[in-house]
């Protein structure tokens, strides 16, 4: 089993790197086919997979990647023309998408009454907006002036976060802190995650910080800083997720990734990271 997920670990950093160093078309397709498959074993997992209204969330999906490459096209000729208000329009294309997702999930609980009920109808609209939406975090912050260096601060986040709490909690762990939803993951195990997140994300900054030209030695400790809490809720987005598996009964999403299971249980963390991340660097660096 170690070498397997050895392995598998290997093979997925090498393709996160063919994915993500190259940004543009190549990072949003594969990130819209990502979402998808986990969608699917969300879906899969509530027993909705194979519901008609599951097709909504797929091309919902599909059409808010597709919008990320409209509103490059348009916010271009709108900045001309309206100024600031292009970002508003960009923020309300995307909430006009979900709206839409909402009221076609509702044509079918009406239209298909019994069919459905609330709590379907909920977690049909939840798995898009968990999924989907969260993940693509990964490409808005790759498409940002020095995003290629940038982007790499989720994964030192999350993954770092969950490789450094497990050494410390194999080394240190006495004080268990969700005991009924993951019995092996500690206090001290916590701290170490966090502390190992902090250290992660500085050493990097520190060595790429020529490349980062507008971040300075303040801005780079401030965002190393800022990302322990973004640590803390990678933390979060790991139990989330084992939360769900545990109401639903099963192990693991999918086996997809061997040794590690399906989309979902490797990116369970990421999920929540990403958008953190994303405004970490929007607000306080950026901003």
């Amino acid at each position: 089993m170690f070498w397997t997920r050895l392995i598998s670990g290997v093979v997925l950093v090498a393709l996160a790197l063919l994915l993500i160093i190259p940004g543009g078309p190549v990072l949003l397709v594969s990130t819209c086919v990502i979402s998808l498959i986990g969608l699917f074993e969300y879906y899969r997992a509530l027993g909705l997979h194979k519901k008609p209204a599951a097709w909504v969330g797929y091309i919902f999906t599909v059409l808010y990647y597709i919008s990320f490459l409209l509103q490059k096209e348009a916010a271009f000729s709108m900045n001309e023309k309206l100024g600031g208000q292009a970002i508003w329009w960009k923020g309300s294309s995307i909430i006009m998408l979900i709206v839409c997702l909402l009221i076609a999930l509702l044509f079918f609980y009406v239209f298909s009454y019994p069919k459905y009920d609330i709590k379907q109808i909920a977690g049909l609209f939840f798995g898009p907006m968990y999924v989907s939406v969260m993940l693509s975090y990964i490409y808005q912050l790759r498409e940002y002036t020095h995003g290629k260096y940038l982007v790499w601060l989720i994964f030192l986040t999350a993954w770092g976060c969950d490789t450094c709490a497990y050494c410390a909690g194999r080394l240190f762990g006495k004080h268990h802190m969700t005991p009924l939803l993951s019995p092996k993951k500690t206090v001290e195990g916590a701290v170490g995650g966090v502390a190992g997140a902090f250290l992660l994300n500085l050493i990097y900054m520190m060595i790429f910080r020529d490349k980062l030209t507008y971040m300075g030695t303040k801005e780079i400790i401030i965002l190393a800083l800022l990302s322990m809490a973004g640590a803390l809720i990678s933390m979060v987005g790991d139990l989330a997720a084992s939360a769900i598996k545990r109401n639903v009964d099963i192990k693991d999403y999918g086996k997809l990734i061997p040794g590690h299971g399906g989309i979902l249980d490797r990116f369970d963390s990421v999920l929540i990271t990403a958008p953190v991340i994303y405004y970490l660097v929007t607000f306080i660096v950026i901003g």
